[in-house]
């Protein structure tokens, strides 16, 4: 199979943001003429034009790579494993920012939205939960809406199945990324758990601001809200894939809850 040229490639991440050739060409503060030539593989653009073009496309760093080796360039970006001495220093920030997080949820996910750490509480509250999906590598979205996951236990699963499709959808989107786009087609296929059909529990103060993510827990519901972080000048593959998810208590019967937790533990 004849694999596409760096212009062919850079022609579909344009075609993927939506951008004429004229709004590129702007953008990138080149002729409309030459990006059309690049694209049409009459002419060979060099690796500073590569690297401008992805970064007004916000192509990611490695796809970014793979333009560059399709035009015949070694690679900008490098990908270490998060085992790597090199990147120490990144897996320790993430340690302390999920265990500082304690005592409420906080994990950290590669592109895929497979589990690469969590701090205890995470675990807390998968307590119970064994089988397959808890089986490396643990695919948090998939754990999340499987009907031998968390989804029996989200009271508010109609609510929050909807949300992660749609984060998911987008991510799918922004990436063009193929295990992505069958991973949103399994999930879409998913069983909705019998208990969870139809229902919703009440959160008046949350709604038309974020989407909590309500638990049953052993002492009362447990209500959530969620914020991501990345590491926004990460120029590692590895690194800039990982997203940082973190739970704060949605009111105080939660903090609450989560205090006693990590008191008893």
């Amino acid at each position: 199979m004849e694999q596409p040229t760096a212009g062919a490639l850079l022609r579909r991440w344009r075609q993927q943001r939506r951008l004429s050739q004229m709004a590129l060409s702007l953008e990138a503060e080149v002729s409309q003429r030459h990006l059309s030539c690049i694209e049409a593989g009459r002419a060979m653009p060099s690796r500073a034009m590569v690297l401008r073009l992805a970064e007004q496309l916000r192509v990611p760093l490695r796809e970014r790579n793979a333009i560059l080796a399709a035009a015949g360039f070694s690679a900008s970006f490098s990908e270490r494993p998060l085992r790597a001495p090199e990147m120490s220093a990144a897996r320790q920030a993430m340690e302390r920012i999920l265990h500082g997080h304690d005592p409420h949820p906080a994990l950290a996910v590669d592109r895929h939205w497979t589990l690469i750490l969590a701090n205890d509480a995470v675990f807390a509250l998968l307590d119970g939960l064994s089988g397959p999906l808890m089986q490396p590598p643990v695919n948090v979205l998939r754990l999340s809406l499987h009907p031998d996951g968390l989804a029996p236990r989200i009271l508010n699963f109609p609510e929050w199945r909807a949300h992660l499709l749609a984060r998911l959808a987008h991510d799918a989107e922004a990436s063009a990324d193929a295990v992505l786009v069958d991973l949103l087609a399994e999930l879409r296929a998913l069983p909705v758990p019998p208990r969870a059909r139809g229902t919703s529990a009440a959160a008046p103060d949350h709604r038309g601001i974020a989407v909590p993510l309500q638990l049953a827990g052993a002492g009362g519901p447990l209500s959530f809200l969620s914020t991501t972080t990345v590491f926004g000048t990460a120029v590692d593959v590895t690194l800039a894939e990982v997203t940082i998810e973190a739970f704060f208590p949605a009111d105080e019967a939660t903090a609450a809850a989560m205090r006693a937790r990590a008191g008893s533990a």
